[in-house]
């Protein structure tokens, strides 16, 4: 099924949908560095990013009607920056919220789904109402606002609208959710919101997958379970004391950051070995400090950051069992969002570090697009 992905970023979210099935017939992304790292990849024929029609340019400047009724999907990662705690919080009044572009694409474009993301600081009660004015473009995008209203004036005649039961032209059926991606098997705790929506005339009835992995089960494995020999490493002994009773979990245990970086080698300590993997460079500089002291080996990783002006200083480290820390390098922060470790990034480690601060888990992007692709017509190739 072909696709447009917008705001690509450095392919996250797009590489997920394509392994889910979906092909883009469009891939839009302004930044340049971002677009250096699709190109390498696509230059080294990676899989997921070789057919990829690449368009390095401003979302706004794009004509969407010349694949109108022809692709599937639209999707994309709006840029986040005026609702994450990070940010500026300025939300409708940044000139950085792209949700009005998303909105034209998939009105210009009438997919028969879309699916966006943006982080979790959108569903905060500071922009709740913000929130709910996203969720009725998506339903009604063919209610544009008119050239002499503010958000405000155009939220309220989309809810006149939306109450009045009208269902003329192009509407869509939305549910948004706040996901987890360590619930979905992916090695750090990261919430983001997902908005998804079906074009109301294909009468699909859909809900988000249920989660797959727990904090109990691991919990779990690491008490009872193969955890610790799995790795070759004696069960610490506080853990030992704790009762043997309890029902197995029917979830997975939560993959920590051992379980995604135990077979590469410490770039500190085996800078030689470390060196014959691409993006696997030592950076110096970490330190901890209050609220910031990095992830330990034996849980998910903390959400992993890009930050107003880079990466902040006491994130994105591992915190080793000596009490010891450092960064995380980029092939293991590649790890933890589950890119494949085919794909490179293009950039010194802090520009690197940004664009996987940003990026879609590439796991749980498939999951939900599988979820997704399987509720749609097959008629669109």
């Amino acid at each position: 099924m072909k696709s447009v992905e917008l705001f690509a970023g450095a392919g996250g979210l797009g590489m997920g949908l394509h392994g889910a099935g979906f092909h883009p017939a469009l891939v839009i992304e302004r930044d340049r560095y971002c677009c250096d790292t699709i190109r390498e990849n696509k230059a080294r024929s990676v899989s997921t990013v070789a057919d990829w029609n690449l368009v390095e340019g401003d979302v706004r400047e794009i004509d969407f009607r010349a694949v109108e009724d022809k692709v599937a999907l639209v999707s994309g990662g709006p840029p986040c920056q005026p609702f994450s705690i990070g940010g500026k919080h300025r939300a409708h009044a940044d000139v950085r919220d792209m949700f009005p572009e998303a909105v034209r694409a998939v009105r210009e474009c009438r997919p028969q789904a879309f699916v966006f993301e943006n982080v979790k600081g959108l569903t905060r009660l500071t922009f709740r109402n913000y929130f709910e004015y996203i969720r009725l473009q998506l339903e009604h995008p063919e209610i544009a606002p008119r050239g002499d209203e503010d958000w405000s004036e155009h939220h309220a005649r989309l809810e006149a609208y939306h109450t009045a039961g009208r269902r003329e032209g192009l509407h869509y059926n939305v549910v948004a959710r706040v996901l987890n991606a360590a619930d979905y098997g992916v090695p750090q705790r990261r919430e983001r919101v997902f908005f998804i929506g079906f074009r109301s005339d294909l009468g699909v009835e859909w809900a988000f997958p249920e989660p797959t992995h727990s904090r109990e089960a691991l919990v779990w494995a690491q008490t009872h379970g193969d955890y610790w020999d799995r790795h070759g490493l004696p069960q610490p002994s506080w853990l030992r004391q704790m009762s043997k009773s309890g029902d197995i979990p029917n979830s997975l245990p939560w993959r920590t950051v051992r379980d995604a970086i135990h077979d590469l080698p410490d770039p500190e300590r085996q800078p030689t070995k470390a060196s014959m993997i691409a993006n696997h460079r030592y950076q110096p500089g970490a330190r901890s400090y209050t609220g910031h002291t990095g992830s330990p080996l034996d849980g998910p990783a903390k959400t992993l950051k890009a930050g107003v002006h880079g990466v902040p200083g006491g994130e994105n480290m591992l915190a080793r069992a000596d009490g010891t820390v450092r960064y995380f390098t980029v092939r293991e922060s590649a790890r933890l969002q589950t890119f494949p470790d085919d794909y490179t990034f293009h950039g010194s480690w802090s520009e690197s570090m940004r664009q996987l601060g940003n990026a879609v888990p590439v796991e749980l992007a498939h999951i939900v697009g599988r979820h997704v692709r399987a509720h749609l017509k097959p008629r669109i190739s």
